[in-house]
């Protein structure tokens, strides 16, 4: 649980079946305390967790449910925020929230559950269902796909994946607070939370992340004459297709490349043919059936999939290369995607099937200049 209405209807329900059930069986809450401010302030007053713990008590005290707090802020750190870190020192742009479910929540979690515990239920929007014959756990989309959530799963192993419930797969957002408040929940009106999870709500990410990541100075740049325009205190303060603000310019910038070498970020309009990626490559994809990559893969004809690089889009059709005996993947898009950048998950689905994510290392625009890293 995490305090949020979400995870907070999930053991409501979870509540109301174990209640409907004759055979009896034992669920109680855990709340993960990923963050510890004190790194960062040397105190706890006054942070996020405390809040949200205190939450997590309030709902588990009115379901009649036992909870306890476990803090893995240790190997959040080590696992996701460090290696984060260096992925946005190198000018990518990496997804935390990702790996997050795979290295803590399906991950070092499962080690602090209580023994003997078969599943693991969130409050995430998504459905898992079993192949009808191999009997293997599939991640599906929930029902409400505007909340869809399984991009943020599309890491977790098929061992995690076996243990998972996911009981608002079906159920909508309007669905989740009519039962909160019917159920007399405080928090059926929370707002969800938005944005990184270390971050926090009251922060902006340049000024958290400047606490971390050193300042390198550079150039930007029009990406047609090489003019320079501006300064940059590194490149990890912009991401490909983010809108540029320099001062003295009057029209709308947007990143278009980062050059590495030159510690150099190139702009133009938003229409530039250099925000246009036609394939990209993943060094890393993991497949969830680890053992079971689509056979077309590897196939000179590719396998036909769908591609989704952040929450919310749309996925868009495309041709999926493998080699034998390496997990690197290219995929060709049907169409050109705009704003695509290196340290991005790719998550590729069959209908509303999610197969396995891996991080975006290449991008190759539809107007190559010079080389230049698209990151």
């Amino acid at each position: 649980m995490s305090g949020g209405v979400d995870s907070s209807v999930t053991a409501k329900l979870l509540a109301d079946e174990k209640a409907r059930l004759t055979q009896d069986y034992d669920l109680s809450a855990i709340y993960m305390r990923n963050w510890d401010t004190r790194d960062e302030s040397g105190t706890d007053v006054g942070c996020e967790w405390e809040k949200d713990w205190e939450d997590v008590q309030r709902v588990c005290q009115k379901l009649d449910l036992p909870c306890q707090l476990v803090d893995l802020s240790k190997e959040y750190w080590l696992k996701v925020f460090e290696p984060a870190v260096r992925t946005w020192q190198t000018g990518f742009t990496p997804n935390p929230d990702v790996w997050c479910n795979r290295e803590i929540k399906f991950g070092a979690l499962l080690d602090h559950l209580p023994e003997g515990t078969e599943f693991l239920a969130t409050g995430h929007y998504a459905r898992k269902t079993h192949d009808p014959t191999s009997r293997r756990p599939k991640l599906m989309r929930a029902r409400d796909q505007t909340k869809d959530q399984t991009y943020y799963l599309s890491s977790i192993p098929e061992s995690g994946l076996d243990k998972a419930l996911f009981p608002l797969g079906d159920v909508t957002k309007d669905e989740v607070r009519g039962i909160a408040r019917a159920a007399g929940l405080h928090n059926a009106g929370r707002k969800d939370s938005v944005g990184l999870c270390f971050v926090g709500q009251r922060r902006r990410f340049n000024e958290f992340l400047s606490g971390y990541v050193p300042s390198a100075p550079g150039p930007i740049l029009e990406i047609d004459s090489d003019t320079v325009l501006g300064r940059h205190d590194g490149l990890w303060t912009y991401t490909i297709g983010q809108g540029a603000k320099i001062r003295g310019i009057m029209h709308k910038l947007y990143v278009i490349r980062k050059d590495y070498e030159k510690n150099a970020i190139y702009v133009g309009f938003s229409d530039h043919p250099g925000l246009l990626t036609s394939s990209i490559v993943s060094d890393d994809f993991t497949w969830i059936w680890k053992d079971a990559t689509p056979p077309d893969a590897y196939t000179h004809r590719g396998f036909r999939a769908r591609a989704q690089i952040r929450h919310r889009m749309t996925p868009v059709p495309v041709t999926v290369l493998q080699r034998w005996s390496s997990p690197q993947v290219r995929i060709m898009f049907d169409e050109p995607h705009r704003a695509v950048a290196a340290g991005q998950v790719v998550a590729l689905y069959d209908g509303d099937h999610c197969l396995g994510c891996g991080t975006i290392d290449e991008a190759a625009v539809v107007a190559d200049f010079d080389g230049l890293d698209h990151r």
